[in-house]
């Protein structure tokens, strides 16, 4: 298919794909009307089973949307970077790809780097910091974190919301029982627990709304806020969800993709969001 116009693409229900992998034309009309403005929220596992994909797994993420004609720059959520390879790769490819339009965080980070972020500059980064969730078992799971950054707006900093990623342990509620299922359970639960109350209510008790991505290694997965939270996919481990806040920064979704990533069996899944100040 070639030429899809902005008319043609609302008749579609708002988007349709078109060419190759990762190109979108849609009939994004609020971006100007409103104060809406674009915000394309990408969540990425580069996986493990099949490591000479990563670098092009990285390159399709930063590719993984364009909207009439143009590519977007999709603010992003990694899980496994740097797990397990040994090689250092993955972040100088996402710093290689990402490179000066972005803000690559975290990916050298001591304890952070398996859950780095892109973040493009049309965002400043007002602060950043990291939740602890569990120590991790040899040989069973390594340690888990949840990042997150507090983001405005470059051209209008009254728009403000918090950034969080993360990846809860494998294994956990899949049906197979080995001598640290209970150990796997424990830690989902308590991740779970964390990412509630520690990231999405710390934050959301300062005003800002959230939009967290990460693989949660459960499917479905309860929603952590049944009374605000929504989610970009109905089913699957890796999600893209969100809460509102009071800070008169608002949110929503108009489609959601995936783009192949040829690593692992995880596709990156892409929701194509809004963001305005009421």
């Amino acid at each position: 298919m070639d030429g899809i116009t902005r008319r043609r693409a609302l008749g579609l229900g708002g988007a349709a794909v078109v060419g190759g992998a990762g190109t979108l034309a849609a009939a994004d009309g609020a971006e100007a009307a409103g104060g809406w403005k674009r915000l394309v929220v990408v969540t990425a596992n580069i996986g493990r089973k099949n490591p000479g994909q990563r670098e092009r797994a990285i390159r399709d993420v930063r590719h993984a949307v364009r909207i009439d004609g143009r590519l977007t720059k999709p603010l992003v959520g990694w899980q496994e970077i740097g797990e397990g390879d040994g090689d250092n790769r993955e972040p100088r490819w996402i710093n290689q790809y990402f490179g000066t339009a972005y803000r690559n965080i975290f990916e050298y980070d001591d304890s952070a780097h398996r859950v780095p972020m892109s973040i493009p500059r049309a965002y400043d980064i007002l602060d950043r910091r990291e939740t602890f969730v569990h120590g991790g078992k040899a040989g069973v799971s390594p340690h888990r974190v949840i990042t997150e950054a507090v983001l405005a707006r470059a051209d209008d900093p009254k728009v403000r919301f918090v950034f969080v990623n993360t990846h809860y342990v494998a294994g956990a509620f899949n049906g197979k029982q080995d001598s640290y299922e209970a150990w796997r359970d424990d830690m989902w639960r308590r991740h779970f627990r964390k990412h509630r109350d520690d990231v999405l209510g710390h934050w959301r008790a300062r005003g800002f709304p959230v939009i967290w991505t990460g693989d949660v290694n459960r499917s479905p997965m309860p929603l952590l806020l049944p009374n605000y939270e929504k989610r970009a996919f109905r089913r699957g481990i890796d999600q893209i969800g969100w809460v509102p806040g009071t800070n008169g920064t608002q949110l929503r979704l108009r489609w959601t993709k995936t783009v192949p990533m040829y690593v692992d069996g995880h596709d990156a899944r892409v929701a194509v969001m809004q963001v305005r100040r009421a």
